[in-house]
């Protein structure tokens, strides 16, 4: 599973990575996380709010943090979507 954290690096972008962290260890899923700071990357996958999350490929979130309950189930989905 891949799940990426998108924004340019500000403090609402760390919390989403940590709030993203979080939300793995609380599921028991091991998942490539990373962060897309680029603006040219931001630009290509179509975001036009930060901070964005997308899971797969697939953006859940855009201009907002999630709550923890709303990442956990994004991320349990996928996991089992990828059985």
């Amino acid at each position: 599973m891949r799940i990426q954290v998108i924004g340019p690096g500000c403090t609402n972008c760390q919390r989403l990575y940590a709030q993203t962290q979080q939300a793995l260890a609380q599921a028991g899923i091991a998942a490539e996380l990373e962060k897309v700071e680029g603006r040219d990357e931001i630009a290509a996958m179509g975001i036009a709010f930060t901070p964005a999350l997308a899971v797969n490929g697939e953006v859940k979130a855009s201009g907002r943090i999630p709550q923890l309950p709303e990442i956990v189930s994004w991320i349990t989905t996928a996991a089992a979507s990828e059985g």
